[in-house]
């Protein structure tokens, strides 16, 4: 008898649990009791009035959807202005609007990967990158994390075009990327360079303009950015940024942004509300910065093992994945979300609690936070 089309599943799913690797959705309340660190709200400005009221009036306005493709029906005036305004701030000549910061590094690779081309990809880079690389017609070098080096061999080893991608910061252990160090070997063997500024946007740069910013590589004929409207613009969405005749390029040959339905209306009234916030006070990306270097000093300080953060992810080691799990369970049950992470999405095997410092943070929350991991953390 033929087997069932799905058996192999159940042996799928006995692996993961032995391996304390099964993961599971947990819906959570609008008004849930918990102070929120597991997010990726690194600005505090997701229920801020400005942003909600951003969203909430671009779909009166603009409807619930967009309609369709943005080259059929989907682009409205609040897109392009979305687009120039993010482009000026982070110092692009344009940039273009996606559904997700996932469609956006998929575009980014897949639209300029030529084909006889190739890509040197650092080994911790985010999966939407990996994916990326993936999907590309392109050859793949992944190179150890953040090793300038290795990229340069990787690019004297290749005779024709070639890029160079990394995340701006890692989501793991919240370390930044040698981002000029990378531009430098780029520009000796005439690669470009795509930096994923997930994680940078609103946090690093002057008044939060971003990696590529800081490290004086905006707005380089070389460079490519990508980021997420979901983390410090509090949205939803993403964006590719770069030269105008890269943008023009993707327009047409990028799948994810020809073949998929634009981003929400109220999506991008929210990012284009945060992003005036942000240019209005920029104070906020030096306080998140702030607030993960107090977390890590007191965590470290208790006897704990962390990873000394360049942005606002703080990374806490656990023993084991099991240990991880039911220590962020333990913190949840006190009142406190973080996030958890595990093989595989960890590359080097270790578990750990993630973090998120936030800008809106008081100190008597940080106080409790930290009161928080170091009475559930596990005995070793």
């Amino acid at each position: 008898m033929p087997r069932a089309p799905f058996d192999w599943i159940d042996g799928a799913t006995e692996r993961r649990e032995r391996a304390g690797l099964v993961r599971v959705l947990r819906p959570r309340a609008a008004d849930q009791d918990l102070l929120d660190l597991a997010g990726n709200d690194y600005l505090g400005l997701t229920r801020h009035p400005a942003v909600t009221e951003g969203a909430a009036g671009a779909a009166r306005r603009w409807g619930a959807g967009a309609t369709g493709s943005r080259l059929v029906t989907g682009t409205t005036a609040l897109h392009t202005e979305l687009e120039e305004s993010l482009a000026r701030f982070c110092g692009f000549e344009a940039a273009l609007v996606f559904s997700s910061g996932y469609a956006a590094n998929l575009a980014a690779l897949t639209a300029l990967g030529e084909r006889d081309s190739l890509i040197v990809s650092d080994a911790g880079n985010h999966a939407s990158i990996v994916d990326g690389c993936r999907l590309s017609r392109a050859a793949t070098a992944v190179v150890p994390h953040a090793d300038p080096e290795a990229v340069r061999k990787a690019l004297d080893a290749h005779d024709g075009a070639a890029l160079v991608v990394s995340d701006s910061v890692f989501s793991v252990d919240g370390d930044a990327a040698p981002l000029g160090a990378l531009a430098a070997a780029c520009r000796e063997f005439g690669a470009a360079l795509v930096v994923d500024d997930a994680h940078g946007l609103g946090v690093l740069g002057e008044g939060g303009r971003g990696a590529p910013h800081a490290a004086g590589l905006a707005g380089d004929g070389d460079v490519v950015a990508t980021v997420t409207l979901s983390k410090s613009l509090g949205s939803q969405g993403g964006a590719v940024l770069g030269p105008e005749r890269v943008i023009r390029h993707l327009v047409n040959a990028a799948r994810t942004f020809i073949f998929d339905t634009g981003l929400a209306p109220a999506s991008v009234g929210g990012a284009l509300a945060a992003l005036r916030l942000i240019e209005a006070e920029p104070q906020r990306a030096g306080r998140a910065r702030a607030v993960a270097a107090e977390l890590y000093a007191r965590l470290t300080a208790a006897g704990l093992t962390a990873a000394r953060p360049d942005a606002a992810v703080v990374s806490v080691r656990a023993p084991s994945p099991e240990q991880a799990v039911q220590w962020a369970a333990r913190c949840r049950g006190a009142g406190l979300a973080v996030g958890c992470f595990r093989p595989p999405s960890v590359p080097d095997g270790i578990s750990r609690l993630r973090l998120t410092a936030r800008a809106d943070l008081m100190d008597s929350q940080i106080d409790w936070a930290v009161d928080t991991v170091l009475r559930t953390a596990p005995t070793v």
